[in-house]
């Protein structure tokens, strides 16, 4: 009977871990990554590509909660990969997607803002430090976004160009939302967070983070990485100095 449970818990562990795929060109990088995550007690390795069409190929076959995609890769670059991902038509026993974390070389660049258009949940560098890769996993898997709001900001404040002319018309995503809601979705996409947006707007830091949820939840957003993007591409939110 003792060893049944014994058994039965060390189930429950496995079943509690965070499965990542690793998705880098460089065989060098996935071995070093493989190790940092397989030390862990709650995450483990599930496979590994080394470009964007093996990884499609791997995560029809295998089930991750986190990928970390390579931005810069042969045959199909992780943010292509990314984007055909999490795409609907991809894998009709992926649900939930499994969350995309880009692994760049250079900070802020155009791959990083491609990226999180295409629906990743943040960047990291490749150098960043092993404690800084374990939380990014750890923060994406329990729903949260890696990339703060402000340097989302940042991003697209740099590549202006790439966004809608100031002259096109705002998708009709927005009507969706209450007066408020538009207002804090301003804030949110400002790069404040929930505390500072409820002593700008006297409200309590809980009825902001009930408004936040309704408007990723109106707007079928994945987090507040992506509701900064619709605010830019919609116009509520201009590049330039705020």
């Amino acid at each position: 009977m003792t060893g049944g449970l014994a058994g039965g818990a060390t189930a429950a562990r496995e079943n509690l871990k965070i499965r990542v795929a690793l998705v880098d060109d460089q065989e060098l990088l996935r071995t070093g990554f493989r190790m940092i995550l397989d030390a862990q007690q709650d995450m483990e390795v599930v496979g590994e590509a080394a470009d964007g069409v093996a990884a499609l190929e791997l995560l029809e076959q295998v089930r991750a909660d986190v990928v970390l995609m390579d931005v810069r890769m042969p045959a199909l670059d992780g943010v292509e990969a990314t984007r055909r991902l999490l795409g609907d038509g991809f894998g009709s026993a992926l649900d939930p997607h499994p969350k995309v974390l880009i692994l760049t070389t250079f900070d802020l660049d155009e791959y990083a803002f491609a990226a999180i258009k295409a629906g990743a949940s943040g960047f990291l560098l490749k150098d960043v430090p092993p404690t800084e890769l374990l939380s990014a996993i750890r923060a994406v898997h329990s729903g949260d976004a890696v990339v703060a709001p402000s340097t989302t900001r940042r991003l697209l404040d740099r590549f202006a160009p790439l966004l809608p002319s100031s002259a096109a018309p705002p998708p009709p995503t927005l009507s969706a939302l209450t007066e408020r809601e538009r207002e804090v979705l301003g804030l949110v996409a400002q790069g404040l967070s929930n505390a500072e947006i409820a002593a700008r707007l006297v409200l309590s830091e809980a009825t902001v983070k009930t408004h936040v949820g309704r408007i990723l939840m109106k707007l079928d957003l994945r987090d507040r990485v992506q509701a900064v993007v619709l605010a830019y591409e919609t116009g509520l939110v201009r590049p330039g100095p705020h």
